[in-house]
């Protein structure tokens, strides 16, 4: 078959959760025989025309001048491209900046889209944004000849909303061995005896209602916030500040020092409410993490019984007053990383999705 990938800022990864997808599937499909293609912003820094098999188209992308509106350009430049290229399949990452341009994609290729989360509940978006990208899902949805779902919960919202059906396949992630504690020297860190979040400091991210709670529980213990801090975390960092148990430590994108915060943690807070399976829940399973998660549909279907659950401030301040989670549930451990060897390891998620794409290989009359 012969494959395009669009919708990411390209491969190797070095940016986000469908640049790693990218990536491996990318090459799993490469090392099965396909003919496959990423289209890579121009100024990525990986500036060779293949990547262990994988074929890499290099496209004009504005971003670095004119800020989000550049994806637009991009994700057309990109389409355009794919018009000459007579590709079985086109898989779109995400909707968002590429769904407007439906009516340019390929005619002949198949095309399977990725739905991503909810994106138009995001708070952080200003009511004129969350209204377009409402409609950019619906358009995404509409247009598309396949919908993937990488939640059960986005499943649901695309079938109750739009009447169409999708095929469910989570994100990945690898089980995380040898731990090693040298990180935590650096942030004055004690084995099991600190808590964390690793997330956009984002109001949907329930950041400030883990952090509330923090504040009003008795626990000794410091938590450290793993992100960048834009305008809503240098709001949490001046609320909090009195504080010295609450930590904003800034951004690290080192994916083994992270690996071991979330190993050693005594609790991981998740507290993310939009979207589907997030790469950081899955990667704190495989990272041994006691996860205290916010309760809805996205986080239960990944977490089930292997978690507990919140949904206000009251409750964190409880959990960490009681602190019994910690010496009861290490069995959620085990069950959380044997859910990543069984469900969410990458050869798993790669095989699913190729064998989704293979089965739909019908060219169009």
């Amino acid at each position: 078959m012969k494959i395009v990938i669009l919708g990411t800022r390209g491969v190797p990864n070095n940016h986000g959760g469908f640049e790693q997808f990218a990536e491996y599937f990318s090459v799993y499909l490469a090392e099965k025989g396909h003919q496959v293609y990423v289209y890579n912003s121009h100024n990525h820094p990986y500036q060779e025309k293949s990547f262990k098999g994988v074929n890499i188209i290099h496209r004009y992308d504005p971003e670095y001048k004119i800020g989000t509106a550049g994806q637009f350009v991009y994700d057309l430049n990109c389409i355009l491209d794919a018009r000459k290229r007579n590709f079985d399949i086109v898989l779109q990452l995400g909707y968002t900046s590429s769904s407007i341009w439906h009516w340019l994609m390929p005619k002949k290729s198949l095309i399977v889209t990725n739905m991503d989360g909810l994106e138009w509940k995001r708070t952080k978006y200003k009511p004129a944004v969350r209204k377009f990208l409402k409609y950019a899902e619906k358009l995404g949805a509409k247009y598309s000849d396949y919908l993937i779902a990488d939640s059960v919960g986005i499943q649901e919202h695309l079938k109750n909303t739009y009447q169409k059906d999708s095929e469910y396949i989570a994100y990945g992630a690898t089980n995380f061995i040898n731990p090693h504690p040298a990180v935590l020297a650096r942030y004055n860190l004690e084995k099991y005896n600190f808590s964390m979040i690793l997330a956009r400091l984002e109001p949907e991210n329930n950041i400030e209602t883990i952090l509330e709670g923090y504040k009003r529980s008795k626990t000794i213990y410091p938590i450290i916030i793993v992100g960048g801090l834009n305008k809503y975390g240098l709001g949490l960092q001046e609320q909090y500040k009195e504080d010295d148990r609450i930590q904003f430590v800034g951004p690290n994108y080192n994916q083994e020092e992270l690996n071991n915060l979330r190993h050693y943690s005594r609790y991981y807070f998740h507290g993310h409410s939009v979207g589907g399976t997030n790469p950081s829940l899955l990667e704190a399973m495989a990272s041994n993490a006691l996860i205290i998660a916010n309760n809805n549909i996205f986080n239960k279907s990944i977490l089930n019984t292997e978690a507990i659950y919140f949904n206000s401030t009251q409750q964190i301040t409880q959990i960490l007053n009681e602190d019994k989670y910690f010496s009861l549930n290490e069995k959620n451990t085990l069950i959380n990383k044997g859910k990543i060897d069984r469900e969410f390891n990458w050869y798993i998620i790669n095989k699913k999705y190729e064998h989704f794409l293979v089965g739909l290989n019908k060219p169009k009359s």
